[in-house]
């Protein structure tokens, strides 16, 4: 899942409800929602590819102001020099740099992988932990990257809301929010418990792939009949 932290900021600020925000959609409705994504992808994961928790650490750090797409073909490369923290360590800035240089901000992120991957060693003996504050201490962590970790890799319910899901959640009407730390919390508060675990996959790739930002999708919608966004395409372009 690519979080860009500016790309986010921007993106909000054009989906962001003006004036009073929507009520969010009733609870019988929420359930028809996720019933239907359930459906079409029952096992929905983070399109970064990772084998364990610490390269899903390095992979997420890396996809600010980048595309899941462009990490990936990064990463290879790096995991098969630098797959512990140990190994990124020993790699070093320089050497994560060489490995990293297609994705943008690419000098900043290797300091930050070789310094987060120093912190794991001295903090939690070369392990990511499971703690939102212990993982969001680590340099280049930030609270997004901290939720997919916690979601992925301990089975944790968290939300990691970055463009794609505040705009879906606002014009689904699913969790409305000015901001993304109100979308977070709708989610939490609105979401069926038993689609809590997979919401943010589901509405991400929703995001990317049908609900897109200029022209959504609506031909193709799975929730098309079930929300109030106005107004729908018809073109199936």
């Amino acid at each position: 899942m690519a979080l860009d932290p500016a790309r986010s900021r921007r993106g909000a600020a054009r989906h962001a409800p003006t004036g009073r925000l929507p009520a969010p959609l009733p609870y019988a409705r929420q359930v028809e929602v996720f019933a239907r994504f359930a459906a079409a992808n029952p096992d929905p994961v983070t399109e970064l590819d990772y084998t364990d928790a610490f390269t899903l650490l390095i992979a997420v750090a890396l996809s600010a102001q980048a595309t899941d797409a462009g990490v990936n073909k990064a990463t290879p490369g790096l995991f098969a020099a630098a797959p512990t923290p140990q190994a990124m360590v020993a790699l070093g800035v320089e050497g994560v740099e060489a490995q990293i240089r297609t994705i943008g901000l690419y000098r900043q992120k290797a300091r930050n992988a070789v310094a987060l991957s120093q912190l794991l060693i001295e903090r939690h003996g070369g392990e990511v932990p499971s703690s939102r504050a212990a993982l969001m201490a680590l340099p280049g962590v930030g609270r997004k990257t901290a939720n997919v970790v916690l979601n992925c890799i301990w089975g944790l319910p968290a939300q990691a809301v970055d463009t794609h899901i505040f705009r879906v959640s606002n014009r689904t009407h699913i969790a409305p929010g000015r901001d993304e730390a109100e979308v977070e919390r709708a989610i939490e508060d609105n979401v069926p418990a038993p689609y809590q675990q997979s919401a943010h996959h589901w509405l991400i790739l929703h995001g990317r792939h049908i609900c897109q930002a200029r022209r959504p999708r609506c031909t193709i919608c799975p929730i098309a009949d079930l929300c109030p966004y106005e107004p729908k395409t018809t073109d199936p372009a």
